[in-house]
């Protein structure tokens, strides 16, 4: 009998090669597999699967892991407002790593032999496969004929020519990679480090210029509401968001970062709903949380971000701050309301039954109500009373 192999399946050039060679040239029973985190609509998935079975595999399958996504990862890159290098909100990098969980899970299921991903050598995504496929199913061989072979895109066209194999060997002039969290943008301009992406390389095209007033609703950190209508889990209101923001062309940028594979890239993006929740979000926890659950959830954001975005969201330490941040939540509850206008939102101000700007303590700048002059003047003494030490007994410096 044939060796079962696993491949994850996109329908690409790449992934299209993989699965022919994998049956032509090293004899496999290929299974292949799409894993949708909220990139596809019904119409592309049945698209991609007619493409795979025209291909001759044993099978094929679309597994829809929006929720999984969701509830496993995107939700606590909400809830630690993550925004890698202080811009990009680890829209690929964190569908990648789950994308493979899901591959791995269903090759054991399946008892393949072997896993297969289309990845070349010069990425971050090479080694978000191989991490988790090595952790969840060490016992598989792991196959990457684009990455092994070092193959150029000409020599794929050429072999998959062929075997017959006809489609649109015409290569788009940006690559494009769309999930629930945003989609990023490549091009000859991201492999530069001075040229920002055109207009038309951007999926979402401008189509509205005009203002909008809208009102989000969190509960318990999750955005769960718009506008007084509330979805019955927050990726359908995470995908209203998008439907609403997209066309105002806000959340578009390019992040320049450090890859896992030790060299500096570029990335275009749009990720209008991931933005907008995160700063929306994050300003109501400025309102709702205390200055220490503040400064300790910023430090471990950047922890978890740059840990997702390296392949280690396996690590139990992630689910460590996982309960950190779900356990922080707890208050992070109210509206918060935001204008839409070409390119960019503004946040107007929140309203939470758990806002500690209340009045009846006291208004900045203008009025003290649980305090007296006294009580400040001593405080003052005292908070300064080390430092009134320090530099009586050290004069002048700093000076």
């Amino acid at each position: 009998m044939k060796k079962k192999v696993v491949l994850a399946y996109s329908g690409g050039l790449d992934t299209t090669y993989c699965a022919l060679y994998l049956s032509k040239t090293l004899g496999y029973e290929v299974h292949a597999v799409t894993v949708n985190t909220g990139g596809f609509t019904a119409e592309e998935i049945q698209t991609i699967e007619q493409k795979a079975l025209s291909l001759g595999i044993a099978s094929y399958r679309c597994v829809d892991s929006v929720v999984e996504y969701y509830e496993s990862c995107v939700k606590y890159l909400l809830f630690g407002n993550v925004l890698k290098n202080n811009t990009y909100p680890l829209s690929v990098s964190a569908e990648r790593t789950i994308q493979a969980k899901v591959i791995a899970e269903y090759a054991l299921e399946v008892g393949a032999e072997a896993i297969c991903h289309g990845s070349t050598g010069a990425g971050n995504d090479q080694v978000r496969f191989d991490v988790v496929f090595n952790i969840l199913a060490p016992q598989m061989e792991i196959i990457t004929p684009i990455r092994d072979l070092k193959l150029s895109r000409e020599e794929e066209i050429d072999f998959l020519k062929e075997h017959g194999v006809d489609m649109n060997f015409e290569k788009a002039k940006y690559s494009i990679n769309k999930g629930l969290w945003g989609t990023s943008v490549g091009g000859k301009e991201t492999l530069t480090s001075h040229e920002y992406l055109p207009e038309d390389a951007f999926p979402s095209q401008v189509k509205k210029t005009e203002q909008e007033q809208h009102t989000l609703l969190f509960d318990n950190g999750e955005l769960v509401g718009i506008d007084g209508e509330i979805y019955n889990h927050p990726t359908k209101a995470i995908k209203k968001l998008e439907e609403l923001a997209a066309p105002f062309g806000i959340g578009r940028d390019i992040h320049v970062g450090d890859t896992i594979i030790g060299i500096k890239g570029r990335v275009g993006f749009e990720a209008a709903s991931a933005l907008i929740a995160l700063k929306a979000h994050h300003l109501l926890e400025k309102h709702t949380l205390s200055k220490n659950q503040l400064v300790v959830k910023e430090q471990l954001a950047v922890m978890y971000g740059n840990w997702l975005h390296e392949a280690m969201f396996l690590d139990p330490v992630m689910r460590n701050i996982e309960a950190f941040f779900k356990n922080s939540q707890t208050s992070v509850s109210g509206k918060v309301f935001v204008t839409f206008m070409p390119y960019r939102f503004v946040l107007n101000g929140i309203e939470s039954q758990f806002d500690l700007m209340s009045g009846k303590f006291g208004q900045y700048g203008e009025m003290n109500n649980a305090w007296t002059g006294d009580d400040v003047k001593g405080f003052s003494k005292i908070l300064a009373n080390s430092l009134t030490i320090y530099h009586q007994t050290n004069p002048g410096y700093g000076k």
